[in-house]
This record gives C-alpha cells, sequence and structure tokens, in this order.
C-alpha cells in the first residue's frame, strides 16, 4: 500500500510530531508499505532528514513558533500535486497540536477523498478543546477536576477551587503552556504569563493523585499504564527527556481499578466521538476516587510513546500497531464508501 505519513506542522509540538512521523514511516516500512513522510511545513522529507528526526528525538524545549503549515493555509494542492505524496492510497495523520489535530486538517482532507487514519473534524474539535470536553465529561457522570475559564480573580479561586491550581491552554497539548500555581503569591505572574498563550486559558483545580492512562484501540482498551514523573506534573519535559518519567505497563494496580479506568476510557471515546484510536489519561486520588483530564485524538507515536507501550503490553508491537491502525482507516472509508451508495 502506499501511505504518505503526514507529520510536522507549525504547533508548537512539531518536534513531537515529526519524531512521531519519522518512526511510523519505518515502522510502516517495516511491513512492507510505500511510504513517505510529508511536512505540512516543508514537503516531503529524505531518507537523511527522517533519519536525523529518528536520532535525535525531541528536544528539551519546544521549537520556537515561525513555521507556516501550508495544508492549514489552504493550499491542498502542496500535498495532492506532490509526486511522491500525492497519490497515496492512505494519509496517516502523525500530527500533534494546533490545526493538525483540533478538526481543522481532517476537515480539508477529508474533501480530496483519501482515506486519512484516526479521528475525525468533530471528533478531534471536541477532545482538543479542554472546556468543552470537560463539560460532556460532567455532563455525562464522569468526574473531571473542577475548573474556571479566563482571568479568575484570586478571590474566585479561592473560593471555588483552592490551591493549588494547574494554570493551562484550553486547546494545549503535550503539556505544553502548563503551570502549577502553588498559593496567592505565584498566582500574579503565573496570570501574566498566560496572556502569551495565544488562546483560552482554563484554570483547574489540582488533584493529588497517581496518574494514570489507557490507550483505546479498535473498539477495546488497552492494558493501564501508570506514569511517575520527576517533576510535581508530567511536563513537556517529563514526557521526552529520558529518565525524567517512569512508565509502568501494566500498571502495578488491582484488577477493580484497571477495569474502572479501561471501561472509562471506553465511554470517553465514545462521548467524543473518536474513531479508531485515543488515549485517555486520568488521575486516582488517595480515596480512590478516578477524575478524567483529557483525551488524545493523535497521542505520540514513537515506539516508546505511551499508546505504543500499552499496545505492547497487549502484545502488539509498534510496526503492527502501526499497520493496525492504517487498516482501520481503510475499513472506515470503505464503509463510509457503501453507506453513500445505499449499500
Amino acid at each position: 500500500m502506499r501511505i504518505t505519513v503526514v507529520t510536522g506542522g507549525e504547533s508548537d509540538e512539531r518536534d513531537v510530531s515529526l519524531a512521531s512521523g519519522c518512526q511510523v514511516a519505518a515502522a510502516l516500512r517495516a511491513r512492507g508499505h510505500d511510504v513517505v513522510a510529508f511536512d505540512t511545513v516543508r514537503g516531503v522529507l529524505t531518507a537523511a532528514e527522517e533519519a536525523h528526526v529518528r536520532q535525535h528525538g525531541v528536544g528539551r524545549t519546544p521549537p520556537a513558533p515561525g513555521a507556516r503549515d501550508r495544508l492549514l493555509a489552504g493550499d491542498l494542492a502542496f500535498l495532492r500535486n506532490d509526486p511522491d505524496a500525492g497519490s497515496a492510497d492512505l494519509w496517516f495523520l502523525a500530527l500533534h497540536g494546533g490545526g493538525g489535530e483540533d478538526g481543522r486538517l481532517q476537515a480539508l482532507l477529508g474533501t480530496l477523498g483519501i482515506p486519512v487514519t484516526g479521528s475525525g473534524m468533530v471528533g478531534c474539535a471536541l477532545a482538543m478543546d479542554k472546556e468543552i470536553s470537560k463539560r460532556l465529561f460532567r455532563d455525562a457522570g464522569i468526574a473531571t477536576p473542577d475548573w474556571l475559564m479566563g482571568e479568575p480573580s484570586m478571590a474566585e479561586v479561592e473560593e471555588r477551587l483552592g490551591w493549588p491550581v494547574v494554570v493551562k491552554a484550553a486547546c494545549g497539548g503535550s503539556s505544553l503552556r502548563l503551570e502549577l500555581v502553588h498559593g496567592p503569591d505565584e498566582w500574579p505572574g503565573a496570570v501574566e504569563r498566560s496572556r502569551s498563550f495565544g488562546d483560552r486559558v482554563i484554570v483547574e483545580g489540582f488533584v493529588r493523585g497517581r496518574e494514570f492512562t489507557v490507550g483505546v484501540l479498535d473498539g477495546e482498551a488497552l492494558p493501564v499504564g501508570e506514569i511517575v514523573p520527576e517533576n510535581e506534573l508530567f511536563d513537556y519535559e517529563c514526557k521526552y527527556q529520558p529518565g525524567m518519567a517512569a512508565e509502568i505497563f501494566p500498571a502495578d494496580i488491582d484488577g477493580h481499578l484497571s477495569e474502572r479506568m479501561r471501561r472509562l476510557a471506553l465511554r470517553v471515546h465514545d462521548l467524543l466521538r473518536l474513531e479508531d484510536y485515543s488515549r485517555v489519561d486520568f488521575l486516582v486520588d488517595d480515596a480512590g476516587e478516578v477524575w478524567c483530564l483529557e483525551a488524545n485524538t493523535l497521542p505520540g507515536m514513537t515506539a516508546n510513546s505511551l499508546l505504543p507501550r500499552a499496545a505492547r503490553a497487549a502484545g502488539i508491537e509498534f510496526p503492527e500497531l502501526c499497520d493496525r491502525i492504517a487498516s482501520l482507516a481503510l475499513a472506515r472509508a470503505a464503509r463510509n464508501l457503501d453507506s453513500d451508495a445505499g449499500v
């Protein structure tokens, strides 16, 4: 099969996306596919560029803004007319953050009639916007930490949430633009820094507890993983720098708690109208209450990312995982064609 892995982009998760895309491309080639990696900013990556990304991985800090995502700018001919990438049977999305994960690119690519991996426009938009997804969780009876939007007063924070609180971008990813505010002395500086986010800001009550993650693949929940970060929060550094977090798959927890989180992950996946695969993150407090933090429609896809590690715990190695995600997209596209044809 001819597959174009769509990667890169202009978000501050660009480095993460390139790392995912180049590893996915190699994994799909190992399964016998004809693959090119296509950066939505620069075009097809050479073999040397892919090798460089695979060797160096993700930097300690996110890249500075400045790249221009040509696909999101509406230049679909940039992809469609490329002699190597444009004639693919399938586009495998390995984008993270920004317009590559919030539904905009999914909507654009959907007009071209070629199967695309992962969730569609609606699911991506619902999951990416933390305020919307948290409202849906709450309405469905799924516990999620309480929150306030924008720049609430210190009095509102103290009365509604208490200290500490987490300040983050409402549509961010990879734990970027994320800050733990311990008390009133730190609040003014955190508010000032949040004004640079270029996004709505969410102030969330901090739940102290153990952090877990559950992958969903083809309607089934994968083994639960536990994340033990070196920092107070599972931030960008802990996610992408070696030795900054222990990631335990499967988690060393009792079967009842494991099954509870796996069922919740499936509920969240369906609630947000996600497709094929996702990753749902939880906290479990000292009283045993499970709190849903968020769902990821395009989770990290390096061989050692959380979803691939969960799949490995279920006996699915990384190349097979990538192949299955591609096959799910093709099968979904075929079902949609049959539906449109009235079959």
